[in-house]
């Protein structure tokens, strides 16, 4: 039986920051992170999504967490076909993925900026999340490929926003394509009621890890501030009725990821707390591992 690791998606969004989750004294860039490693054994870095992690950051990430925390790292926009601003790009490179000599420079970047994580054994996964125009295809399937090449041996989980990826007629090829390279999918919790809405399924691709993002139910998904995409609190009946799941999961891999997105003031780490007390917390510390285990374990 696997181990089922809850956190957020965040730990320095401005809104949990000000939301007063953290105490006095704790609310230095050390301080929080040290704080929230206390309470979960894994967070997802999305800074890396808006400008390419680096390696001071990560080396200070690892020296700040206990033994046994892992950190899921989201790929750089561009490595996932979204927008990129010139003013996040290095060394004056123009934003366009589609020059082989800017996606490798950038992939080497991306690459340096893991490594202290990688080396320390603290890189839980690198998310890609990918945009809702990246749909089924030929052109799809050669970007995964090419991106499992760039990463092989490295923890991978992705994520779809197209909802035909894993619309019934299709979700077996998409299970077999991830599967192929080892990419672990992320199932999401969302509101069901939009034509975008992704279904919440629940497949194994990976043997090492499965993801489970939540990202709230709010009706405003793709429209809206940040604030009204993700502005939802989940209730214990919502979170109960994800457990069955969570555990089937964690009969199949070695580890599932718990992430909660509904990063709207102290919302997401309250419902990491809901969950991981729900669980049940077993085991050694971080305190809010989550442990499934075998009876007499």
């Amino acid at each position: 039986m696997g181990d089922i690791l809850v956190g957020t998606c965040s730990w320095t969004d401005k809104a949990l920051v000000g939301s007063g989750w953290y105490p006095v004294g704790r609310r230095d860039a050390e301080g929080r992170l040290r704080y929230y490693a206390e309470r979960f054994p894994v967070v997802e870095v999305d800074s890396s999504y808006y400008a390419l992690p680096g390696e001071r950051n990560s080396r200070l990430w690892a020296e700040r967490t206990p033994d046994g925390f892992v950190f899921d790292v989201k790929a750089f926009s561009l490595l996932t076909g979204h927008p990129t601003r010139a003013a996040v790009m290095p060394h004056g490179l123009p934003a366009d993925a589609r020059d082989p000599g800017v996606l490798d420079e950038v992939w080497a970047l991306f690459t340096q900026g893991v490594a202290p994580l990688r080396q320390a054994g603290r890189l839980g996964g690198v998310l890609f999340q990918f945009p809702p125009w990246f749909r089924p295809g030929a052109r799809a399937e050669a970007f995964l490929e090419d991106s499992a090449r760039r990463t092989e041996g490295w923890p991978l989980a992705v994520e779809f926003r197209h909802p035909a990826w894993w619309r019934e007629e299709r979700a077996e090829a998409t299970r077999a394509l991830l599967a192929r390279y080892g990419m672990a999918a992320v199932a999401v919790d969302m509101t069901q009621e939009l034509p975008s809405s992704i279904p919440p399924v629940t497949p194994v691709t990976s043997p090492r890890l499965a993801v489970v993002r939540f990202h709230g139910r709010s009706a405003a998904w793709g429209t809206g501030s940040k604030e009204d995409r993700f502005r939802h609190g989940y209730g214990e009946a919502e979170l109960v009725g994800w457990l069955p799941r969570l555990r089937a999961l964690a009969e199949r891999v070695e580890r599932v990821h718990v992430l909660f997105n509904n990063c709207c003031g102290d919302a997401a780490v309250r419902a990491a707390e809901s969950m991981t007390r729900l669980l049940g917390s077993r085991g050694s510390a971080p305190p809010a591992r989550a442990r499934t285990a075998s009876s007499g374990a």
